[in-house]
């Protein structure tokens, strides 16, 4: 089935560059975002190459020690926060949850704009302090660790997170209120799609937590200017104080990374095994959960940091308990895909693989919430594994089953689906052959952070740029699919999956203003109908 373009679609109103850049409409702000975390993530991913070029020889060659810590410096303050954090909410989030609550934008089309600004004002700002150099902190900022030649760039790489901090601010409040007022007649409570309430948990994360960074940044700023002793010990500071207020948001920001996954694949399941989410109360609470128990676990970051025993012992207890509600959301979509008529599209076949990386991912966590096991793993290769499978290999992996799932209704066009089912493998693949060698570096005692290690971690780390070279093949592969498919794919129908949720409900690239008229909902979007064991849905023709 092909479908013409609507005579009104988003795309087609006003193609003008002024259009664009002053444009209110919540699907133009979304490609915006996706635009702009897009080539954040390809430079934090140039960074990464080198780091990993630098590692195949024991001795480095490429790079000097210094250079290689403003690489890994540079890579992760950009990943985390001008990709990782405002990608889905702020890019899918933005385009798909008006139309998944019937809304024709979201409550506050202005403040949306302005996040965007203030996003890319922010990313400029620290981007052109990190290329001046001389930022070696990683992107924590421990207070020990600044050198003192870098504190004006120091200065002004806080500066951009500070002001790109308000960005997400104004996301999670629209979100937030738009969920609450401008949901279609019907939608009630429990008819919400999942990735609405991820979003919705996310929000509230963005909200509360992110005032707890920016007062953080500002304190470093103040003290750094002007020389008075807040964290820095050499001025009676308190370096401690320093990491509970950047744990206390930045823990909670990694399920600000991977909730808007989870609602991804909670999505995807039900469509691709056309069966109805199993347990969706469990699924949706899960999200809501982890926001909440989130904000409790920051302490386990501090094992080694000389913090009270007594204290460690609660807060690996409550380590462990916040990976129950992300382990009832496996649970549920394996029970979604039990005898299901599943489907092996690329959307699902991300989805697959979101779910093995991010369980690996969950459970190589729990060893870092054990206090005796932490001892020895802090600061080493496994706690950069751990935290790329699940920020990087199942967040990332959840963002392309997002972008072909969703691919269809932001541009009216079909990708080539054998290169998105490939380019899923390959991802799954190469990102194994890259970090899981880095559980054994890490369990071995090899350091983090170390531009130079003994010869005998050598194979581990060549096996390791050996996947990176794979994997980044691999994520540059559905930028030339879907750049061929905007000019010569198919055209796409109104719902080539043959979802249920309001998004698919109409034309693709959807009009202007999204519904002609308020649509009444009056079922759930998972209501796929009961099969028989073996029995293809009729509606997969």
């Amino acid at each position: 089935m092909s479908l013409t373009l609507p005579a009104r679609s988003y795309l087609t109103e006003d193609g003008r560059l002024r259009s664009w850049l002053l444009s209110t409409d919540h699907k133009r702000i979304g490609l915006l975002y996706l635009g702009t975390t897009t080539a954040f993530f390809f430079l934090g991913g140039a960074a990464a190459a080198l780091v990993r070029l630098q590692l195949i020889e024991p001795d480095g060659a490429i790079v000097s020690p210094e250079t290689y810590n403003r690489l890994f410096t540079m890579h992760g303050v950009i990943m985390v926060w001008f990709f990782l954090v405002p990608v889905v909410p702020a890019a899918l989030g933005n385009f798909i949850l008006p139309l998944m609550l019937g809304a024709r934008d979201l409550a506050f089309p202005r403040l949306n704009l302005l996040s965007w600004y203030l996003f890319v004002f922010g990313g400029l700002l620290s981007l052109s302090a990190l290329a001046a150099g001389g930022v070696d902190t990683g992107w924590t900022f421990y207070t020990p660790l600044t050198s003192d030649y870098a504190k004006g760039h120091i200065v002004l790489v806080t500066a951009g997170i500070f002001i790109a901090g308000f960005s997400t601010i104004a996301t999670g409040v629209n979100f937030i209120i738009t969920i609450h007022r401008l949901r279609a007649p019907g939608l009630t409570l429990y008819r919400l799609p999942l990735f609405v309430w991820s979003l919705y948990a996310t929000s509230v994360i963005f909200v509360l937590a992110t005032p707890v960074l920016a007062i953080t940044l500002v304190l470093l700023a103040f003290e750094t200017i002007f020389h008075v002793g807040v964290f820095d010990p050499n001025l009676g500071g308190d370096p401690l104080l320093f990491q509970h207020l950047f744990w206390f948001y930045s823990h909670p920001a990694v399920y600000i990374m991977i909730l808007p996954g989870l609602g991804i694949v909670s999505e995807i399941i039900p469509v691709f095994s056309r069966r109805p989410i199993f347990g969706y109360k469990f699924v949706a609470w899960s999200s809501v959960a982890i926001s909440v128990i989130g904000f409790l676990v920051w302490g386990h970051h501090m094992f080694v940091a000389g913090t009270s025993v007594y204290a460690a012992i609660v807060f690996s207890m409550l380590s462990y308990l916040v990976a129950v509600p992300s382990a009832i959301k496996v649970f549920n979509w394996l029970g979604t895909l039990h005898k299901g008529s599943i489907r092996f599209d690329a959307p699902m076949l991300y989805a697959l693989g979101f779910i093995g990386l991010f369980t690996i991912g969950g459970l190589t966590g729990l060893f870092l919430a054990a206090l005796a096991s932490d001892v020895h793993l802090t600061q080493t290769y496994f706690v950069v594994a751990h935290f790329h499978y699940i920020m990087v290999g199942a967040m990332v992996s959840a963002l392309f089953a997002g972008l072909h799932y969703w691919w269809p209704k932001i541009t009216g066009r079909m990708y080539p689906e054998v290169w998105g089912r490939l380019a899923a493998l390959l991802i799954f693949f190469g990102f194994n052959l890259t970090f899981f060698p880095q559980f054994i570096l890490g369990f071995q005692g090899m350091p983090r952070r170390y531009a130079t290690y003994p010869a005998h971690f050598q194979v581990l780390n060549v096996l390791s740029s050996a996947g990176a070279t794979i994997l980044a093949a691999a994520y540059l592969l559905p930028l030339g699919y879907f750049a061929w498919s905007l000019a010569r794919g198919e055209r796409a129908p109104a719902n080539p999956w043959g979802a249920l949720g309001l998004e698919w409900q109409v034309p693709s690239p959807p009009p202007v203003e999204n519904f002609r008229e308020t649509p009444t909902v009056t079922g759930s979007p998972y209501a796929y109908p009961p099969m028989e064991d073996g029995v293809q849905d009729a509606a997969d023709g």
